[in-house]
């Protein structure tokens, strides 16, 4: 496989599990970062660090908002629910020390 055409395919896959996570509200970022170790938050900041790499100044809402569809805060008021107890103690025990 060419070069070009492995980019293509993956941004193809990246287009398309934005889409999927666009129409899994009910899947909430806090169940992927204790299954995955990543949200829509996560692919949000890669988005912004890709075009910084590029020299392109994209800011941390405009980022979010190519992955989430809306401005952050819509999608919050609109999907996110509180985390449960046992949702934040896996995220917890999940999360890698810095």
């Amino acid at each position: 496989m060419d070069e070009q055409t492995r980019i293509e395919l993956e941004a193809q896959v990246f287009r398309r599990l934005v889409s999927h996570l666009r129409q899994r509200t009910d899947v909430q970022n806090i169940d992927l970062m204790n299954l995955a170790g990543f949200c829509r938050n996560c692919l949000a900041n890669w988005y912004q660090e890709a075009a910084a790499e590029r020299g392109i100044a994209l800011d941390k809402p405009r980022a979010r908002e190519i992955v989430y569809g809306m401005p952050y805060e819509e999608w919050r008021s609109r999907h996110q629910t509180e985390a449960s107890s046992e949702q934040q103690a896996a995220f917890t025990r999940n999360r890698p020390a810095h």
